[in-house]
């Protein structure tokens, strides 16, 4: 072995001291970014439009979920645009229903208490305004580009909507950048991680071969642009959420007798004002602020709501009126949190497995080994399987999802259509990448900017809630009308 030169070995420490100071540095903004602050943005601006929107989002969700799932939000027979409503609607939801469903409701319920699932919902009963809000302007102010396609967000939004065109310019060009760099961190990477992991770990095939697979599945897919994408997720979301809360509820009802003590806990910690456990809290206490802030920090991420993300997909969708795709996309933080979330946190709160030790680690059950101990309960061996075949869907969802987010984000950055092809590869590519590498500075920056995303998204919103106000209450009247 050759003798290593003692400068060269100071320089090689002062390297990994610099990468390491940077690293905690990213770390402590990534922290500061997604820290309490952020939290009441996001939920603080959902209340404002409930309130200014006289709650209308709440009284007609019944409706927006009988339309969501007619024959016609299947067909682009009503308006214009490239997609059906409901494959809007999926396309957004494969970007958001993730690994979050899974793994972050395990992580806010260890964290934060049982508790955090109430705490998720009431930041999605509050997202539903902010998810119609953002959807519906979307649809308002999107484009039509060179090749005939429709192009839309936030970004337009803040460009066209906002009265002061400059300061709405340079928000605009602030979301689109974040929403690029998330879309290949958030959206791509740590998904394409997650699948990899979980895959290895229960199947026990290589990274290389998963990254191999993943990268070719999403180019042959990518490739078609959001007709394709979106035809991949009208049929991968609705079964993939289909097969994962059947599998959920077969877990629930196999512990049912847990289920009323399971439930007394949930609501017991979420609103004790002095930290509490109990008997199927293991060595879990905590307290009512630890459960509001993790629950609110993971529902929020898991249905993106406020962020922006969604409203870049319901532009593209077929419809006559925005205010009427803008209730078909709400429903999406309905499905995601209301019903994917409430599963896996029953599940887990019945099953017993909540704070209990992984004798594998010694430590207590931790995000996805939690989901997997708790599916074990009632079926065995088997719930590996499903919670890791669940992951697989649920993750590869996003990164299709994500991938026409961050291509039309960065369509509106280079001002043309003409380089999506070469985004659509690289994104592609990096997807191998993801699936092989642990690049944990790079995932943090990617959460900073996913965060980053949602301060300029949530000024807007805050700055055309009158608008927004004016024409959901405008459409009401249609919806009477369709109600008789």
């Amino acid at each position: 072995m050759d003798a290593v030169h003692p400068l060269c070995m100071g320089e090689r420490e002062k390297k990994e001291r610099e990468m390491s100071s940077l690293a905690k540095m990213i770390q402590a903004i990534d922290d500061f970014v997604w820290g309490p602050v952020m939290l009441v943005l996001l939920v603080g601006t959902g209340v404002v439009l409930t309130v200014r929107c006289g709650f209308l989002t709440w009284r007609n969700l019944p409706w927006a979920l009988k339309t969501t799932l007619s024959k016609e939000a299947r067909t682009k027979s009503r308006g214009t645009g490239d997609v059906s409503p409901f494959s809007a609607l999926t396309t957004a939801l494969a970007a958001t229903i993730g690994t979050g469903n899974i793994v972050g409701v395990a992580t806010a319920m260890v964290s934060g208490g049982a508790g955090a699932l109430v705490w998720m919902w009431i930041s999605a009963c509050f997202g539903l305004t902010s998810k119609f809000s953002e959807c519906m302007l979307a649809i308002k102010y999107r484009e039509v580009n060179e090749k005939g396609e429709m192009s839309g967000g936030p970004m337009y939004v803040m460009k066209k909507g906002l009265k002061n065109k400059t300061f709405g310019a340079v928000l605009g060009w602030l979301f689109a950048f974040f929403a690029v760099v998330a879309s290949f961190g958030i959206g791509n990477m740590t998904q394409a991680n997650s699948i990899a992991t979980s895959v290895q770990s229960t199947f026990g095939v290589s990274y290389k071969v998963t990254g191999i697979l993943l990268t070719a599945l999403s180019l042959i897919i990518i490739i078609g642009g959001i007709k394709a994408i979106s035809r991949v997720s009208s049929v991968v979301v609705p079964f993939m959420a289909v097969f994962y809360v059947l599998c959920g509820l077969v877990v629930i009802i196999g512990n049912f007798r847990n289920l009323p003590a399971g439930l007394l806990m949930i609501f017991k910690m979420a609103f004790s004002v002095k930290a509490v456990g109990g008997a199927l809290c293991g060595n879990i206490v905590a307290s009512m602020m630890n459960a509001a802030r993790y629950g609110v920090a993971r529902g929020v991420f898991s249905n993106e709501a406020g962020m922006g993300s969604a409203a870049i997909t319901a532009a593209a969708a077929t419809t006559d009126n925005p205010v009427r795709q803008g209730y078909i996309n709400m429903t999406g933080t309905f499905w995601d949190t209301i019903v994917v979330c409430t599963i896996t946190g029953l599940a887990i709160a019945s099953s017993g497995m909540l704070g209990q030790i992984d004798p594998a680690t010694g430590a207590m059950y931790q995000g996805s080994a939690l989901t997997i101990a708790a599916f074990s309960t009632v079926f065995g061996r088997a719930g590996g399987i499903f919670v890791t075949v669940g992951i697989a869907l649920f993750a590869f969802s996003t990164i299709l999802g994500w991938e026409y987010h961050g291509e039309k984000a960065f369509e509106y950055l280079m001002g043309t259509h003409k380089c999506n092809m070469v985004y659509r590869i690289v994104f592609s590519l990096v997807v191998y990448v993801g699936a092989t590498q642990t690049l944990e500075l790079v995932w943090n920056f990617s959460d900073i900017a996913n965060a980053l995303m949602a301060i300029p998204n949530l000024i807007c919103l805050l700055l055309l809630s009158g608008e927004i106000a004016r024409d959901i209450k405008a459409f009401q009247k249609v919806i009477e009308a369709e109600k008789k």
